[in-house]
C-alpha cells in the first residue's frame, strides 16, 4: 500500500512539475543532485555549470542535429521509437549480445529531469509512465528545448547553452554547423568524450542531417 502511495504520489508531483515545464527552465534536476552526491561522497570540489534558454536562443542546427543523432523519428513516435527497438533486438540476437539502448529524446528527458544515470529495472520502470506523461503534457517542440536545456555535456556541464560557452567561449545560439554537430556527438557519453575528438562522428551527424532535409 505505501509502495502504491509513494508511486502514485511521485508520478503526480512530476506532473505537476512537466506542466510548469511548458512555460518556466528547470532550476535542477535529479541527474544534477546526483552528480553533486557523487562528488561530495568522493570529497571532490564540483562546479555546476547550467544556464536554460529559451527555444530561440537554441542553434537550429544544434536542435536538428540532435534529433538526427539521437531520435530520427522523434516528431512522429509518441514517446517510444518501437520500430528502433525492434532493431535493436534483431541485431541483438544475430550478434549474440545484449540489445543496444534505443531511448528516445522524450526518454532522455524524463531521466534527467526526475531519475538518475543507474542502470536498473526500477529506473526503466519508472522511465515508462513518466515518458507517457511528458508526452502528454508538453509538445514535442518544447520536449526537444527542455533535453537540450538540461542534458549533460561533461563534467558538472548541463544544457547546451553551458556546453557552448565550456568548450567554444560562445552562447549557444551562434554556434556552427560543425560545432553544433561535435557537441550533439558528445551526448552519448558525456563524461569521457570532448568535441574536439568527435570529427568522424560529427560528419555521419551532419550527414544524416542532410539526408533529413536540414
Amino acid at each position: 500500500k505505501w509502495l502504491s502511495i509513494l508511486f502514485f504520489g511521485y508520478l503526480l508531483a512530476c506532473s505537476l512539475l512537466l506542466f510548469a515545464y511548458r512555460w518556466l527552465p528547470p532550476p535542477t534536476t535529479t541527474v544534477q543532485l546526483q552528480r553533486v552526491v557523487e562528488h561530495a561522497v568522493a570529497g571532490e570540489p564540483f562546479s555546476l555549470e547550467y544556464s536554460p534558454v529559451t527555444e530561440e536562443s537554441q542553434d537550429d542546427d544544434a536542435r536538428h542535429a540532435v534529433v538526427a543523432s539521437e531520435d530520427s523519428r522523434f516528431f512522429i513516435h509518441h514517446g517510444f521509437d518501437l520500430e528502433e527497438i525492434r532493431i535493436a533486438r534483431e541485431q541483438a540476437r544475430s550478434r549474440g549480445t545484449s540489445p543496444r539502448g534505443a531511448s528516445t529524446i522524450s526518454q532522455q528527458l524524463v531521466k534527467n529531469l526526475f531519475l538518475t544515470t543507474h542502470r536498473s529495472w526500477i529506473r526503466k520502470g519508472m522511465e515508462i509512465p513518466l515518458t507517457f506523461l511528458a508526452e502528454l503534457i508538453l509538445p514535442k517542440e518544447r520536449i526537444l528545448t527542455l533535453y537540450l536545456n538540461v542534458a549533460e555535456w561533461g563534467p558538472g556541464v548541463f544544457g547546451l547553452d553551458a556546453a557552448a560557452q565550456h568548450h567554444y567561449g560562445r552562447n549557444g545560439s551562434s554556434l556552427s554547423r560543425d560545432q553544433a554537430a561535435r557537441l550533439v556527438a558528445v551526448l552519448p557519453a558525456p563524461l569521457s568524450r570532448s568535441p574536439q575528438e568527435m570529427g568522424r562522428t560529427s560528419s555521419r551527424i551532419q550527414t544524416r542531417m542532410r539526408q533529413m532535409g536540414w
